[in-house]
């Protein structure tokens, strides 16, 4: 995959990062503190990971001169676990952008396609749900719109888990699914898209600053599934960003106060990256540059036809296992995303 460990560069990172934590104010920031913190951890974790398999590698070679039949075992069992912690280590140098440990706030909005479009987006929700009980995360739902007559027309899941954000970061953009309609009885061909968008949920330290006087509370009776005392009580909260009119909605859990600071971070992380998009777009403006929407210019296709694969358009990585796909087996798009953005940004 290119690049490599470079063992040096990693010691003096960590030396100028424990510096860093000696400072005698640095707990006047605690969330900033924690991240630090973390920061130290994993390095040192990876200059130990790569010390380990220099070890391991002298060991192994040793074993493989006086091999014998009595030794194949032990030694492709060490070869594999050898090839994993290789691997994690050849990861972990694409997750170098400042948000990639932080918790998601993945959001699903059905596009062109009607029924199918929404019943699209049920599929993708239970595809990232899946992913992230592959991969351990701790995942929520925190709000579902449902749709006229199947499926979803949006829904937004919190992911929070290591390297979360750096992981889906890549999973921004339209999803086209392309198959024969379950919903007319010709089952003609049928072309849906879903957008997906994928948000860091920023710390405190980080998160745009919002105001009682911007929000417009409002307070309703929850119409999803979560249990009587979720239905039965007006615990669901919809606040509205009364500057940019950006709207966010939570009603999965039990209580109001917690259904509104889950939307507080929500709204947080939409407005930050909407002021990003400003910046960005200020910028092109300077250059003369025209900006284009990117709805419909879709980064994946899933075939549920014929030859049946998906294919990602950016590092035209393709598979045929998309049962797999959308039971959330994503590994392959989401390293051959961490390359080719990688790449990109050398």
């Amino acid at each position: 995959m290119g690049g490599g460990f470079d063992l040096a560069a990693k010691e003096k990172q960590l030396q100028e990062l424990q510096q860093q934590a000696q400072a005698e104010d640095l707990w006047s920031k605690p969330q900033e503190a924690g991240q630090l913190l973390k920061k130290i951890e994993a390095i040192q974790k990876e200059i130990s990971d790569y010390q380990q398999i220099t070890k391991r590698l002298a060991d192994l070679a040793t074993i493989i001169k006086s091999a014998d039949s009595g030794t194949e075992d032990l030694i492709n069992e060490e070869i594999a676990e050898l090839t994993a912690i290789v691997d994690n280590l050849e990861n972990n140098r694409f997750f170098d952008q400042p948000h990639d440990d932080l918790p998601v706030i993945l959001s699903i909005h059905a596009g062109t396609g009607g029924v199918d479009a929404q019943d699209w987006v049920a599929m993708l929700e239970r595809m990232y749900l899946r992913l992230a009980d592959r991969h351990g995360w701790f995942s929520q739902v925190i709000d579902e719109q449902s749709g006229n007559e199947a499926g979803l027309k949006s829904v937004v899941i919190r992911l929070a888990g290591p390297l979360a954000y750096g992981m889906l970061r890549g999973e921004n953009g339209t999803h086209r699914l392309l198959r024969n309609s379950p919903f007319n009885a010709q089952h003609l061909r049928q072309t849906s898209f879903a957008m997906v968008e994928v948000l860091p949920e920023l710390p405190a330290a980080e998160a745009p600053i919002i105001t009682d006087s911007d929000l417009q509370i409002d307070v309703f009776r929850s119409s999803g599934p979560g249990g009587q005392g979720v239905n039965t009580t007006d615990s669901a909260v919809r606040l509205t960003h009364l500057p940019t009119g950006l709207v966010v909605t939570c009603q999965t859990e039990r209580s109001q106060h917690q259904n509104k600071a889950l939307a507080l971070a929500v709204l947080q992380a939409k407005l930050a990256q909407k002021q990003s998009e400003e910046l960005d777009r200020a910028k092109k403006d300077l250059k003369g540059q025209q900006t284009k929407a990117d709805w419909g210019l879709q980064i994946r296709s899933y075939f549920m036809y014929g030859s049946q694969i998906v294919k990602d358009h950016r590092t035209d990585v393709s598979t045929s296992d998309i049962d797999g796909v959308l039971d959330g087996n994503l590994d392959i798009f989401l390293k051959a995303y961490w390359l080719w953005d990688w790449q990109q940004r050398q």
